[in-house]
């Protein structure tokens, strides 16, 4: 189906570049935060198995994960707050004007970090609702690597700068945070995005753990942001971008 926007630009829903990491049970399941590989176990309840496997007449399965350590999430500012707000109530329109970009961070001292001068390409654009970045090089790993205790690349705090000039609302990103891994607690990228404690930003929503396939140009796109309707700070979600044509 081809859509047409408010702007006149169309999109074929037909092509959605589908940026999520599937959550599953075995070894391709990406990992962070030192959390266990999720678990899909068929429900036992006095001789009634619930998979068709083992006999049982249809699967229903159990599954334990946790949002944040094991794909595609997003999250809101209640993963830093006393108040645990929900992702579910809080992200409440799912289409945004997106710009994708690639950067390949510096490296400072034994860190990778994405800096303000790999971001200065942003300053043309006045506003961009949603900004999705893919670091490089992009491994197809991304996918299913255990990021625990790797200290993957992050945001510098000084980025917010640019990302708050052009009113960001929604940020993707292919690492498990935008924060170091070990920072003493701080979450300073966290804290400035959300603006919290002084005056927290309901509307703003961070994605973290999508792949953007290598063969996707950076560029200007449509995004279709939906979340698992979890009541919880952060949900398993599906983002997916629209060329315009």
């Amino acid at each position: 189906m081809i859509l047409t926007t408010q702007e006149g630009k169309k999109i074929d829903t037909n092509k959605g570049i589908d940026l999520s990491i599937p959550l599953s049970n075995d070894d391709e399941n990406p990992l962070a935060w030192y959390v266990k590989p999720p678990s899909f176990e068929p429900v036992m309840d006095d001789g009634w198995v619930g998979s068709v496997k083992k006999g049982g007449p249809v699967n229903f399965r159990n599954i334990s994960f946790n949002p944040h350590g094991h794909g595609t999430h997003t999250e809101c500012l209640g993963h830093i707050t006393p108040t645990v707000y929900s992702i579910n109530e809080h992200l409440n329109q799912y289409f945004f004007k997106a710009v994708l970009i690639s950067v390949k961070p510096d490296k400072i001292g034994g860190d990778e970090v994405i800096t303000p001068r790999l971001l200065t390409e942003l300053e043309k654009y006045s506003e961009v609702e949603a900004l999705v970045i893919r670091t490089l090089p992009n491994d197809v790993d991304k996918k299913s690597k255990n990021y625990s205790s790797t200290n993957p690349p992050y945001i510098s705090e000084e980025c917010l700068s640019i990302v708050n000039a052009i009113n960001v609302k929604h940020l993707l990103i292919d690492l498990p945070s935008v924060d170091k891994e070990s920072d003493g607690g701080q979450l300073t990228f966290h804290h400035g995005f959300w603006d919290v404690p002084s005056s927290p930003r309901f509307d703003r929503t961070i994605t973290e753990l999508i792949f953007v396939p290598n063969e996707v140009e950076d560029g200007t796109y449509l995004l279709n942001l939906h979340v698992a309707p979890f009541e919880n700070d952060a949900a398993p979600s599906r983002p997916v971008l629209y060329r315009y044509i």
